[in-house]
């Protein structure tokens, strides 16, 4: 075996290490989004079905949390249509990757475009182990995100109150968690400031759900800072 055959193995290994703790790790989220769905009322197999058609995290804790508060089906499902849209934006990356696969095939593997299978394949140095290193972790993730789904659905009922067992943390955990890697721009800290103001001020008056969609405006500001900024340069 020659050193570059042996490096290829080992670097194999290494993503197949690296996307099965990942998918571990949204496992476990998944179960905390099983629970909080049949504890908004979703059946086992609402909560399942979908994990498997939808297969987003952020945007199925945000239509679950709307619904759990009484909202409005349009407003959970513009909240998750919202958060959601990034995942087109990976498209232009993935494309690189998947030239040469099959149409139908691509096809296929666009359900699993999601930020950690993009990133995982954005980390690697050439085309054909981001292909491999995103396929890996698409799929490893989607096994994993389902299982937990189901798990969680299947003994949401046993848990009882998510409150008692800090469940109800994981929603605005998760929405943290994605917002923080964006802070580090003037204009990035403009927007969320504005968001938060026009989030908090609207609560009192409008139906749930509705504000998340009202902040989503608040990118306004933050290009039009962003496009000044680039002039005045």
């Amino acid at each position: 075996m020659n050193d570059d055959t042996a490096a290829r193995r080992t670097s194999v290994a290494n993503v197949r290490r690296d996307a099965f703790v990942l998918a571990a790790a949204v496992g476990v989220v998944g179960i905390a989004f099983g629970v909080l769905a049949r504890t908004a009322g979703l059946t086992v197999g609402q909560a399942c079905v979908m994990s498997l058609c939808v297969f987003t995290g952020a945007s199925q804790f945000a239509a679950v949390a709307v619904i759990s508060g009484g909202g409005s089906g349009v407003a959970a499902l513009g909240s998750a249509v919202l958060l959601a849209v990034r995942n087109a934006l990976y498209g232009p990356l993935v494309h690189r990757w998947l030239l040469a696969e099959r149409p139908s095939t691509r096809v296929l593997l666009a359900q699993i475009v999601i930020d950690e299978s993009a990133g995982v394949g954005a980390a690697q140095p050439d085309v054909e182990s981001s292909r491999h290193s995103f396929v890996a972790a698409g799929l490893g993730v989607y096994v994993a995100w389902n299982l937990g789904t189901l798990l969680g659905a299947l003994v949401g009922d046993v848990v009882g109150s998510v409150e008692a067992w800090g469940l109800d943390a994981a929603f605005p955990s998760v929405f943290i968690a994605l917002l923080a890697p964006h802070l580090h721009s003037q204009p990035a800290r403009l927007t969320t400031a504005i968001a938060a103001v026009v989030t908090a001020s609207t609560i009192p008056f409008v139906p749930i759900g509705v504000p998340i969609l009202v902040a989503a405006l608040s990118v306004v500001p933050g290009a039009v800072f962003t496009s000044r900024r680039a002039r005045s340069w």
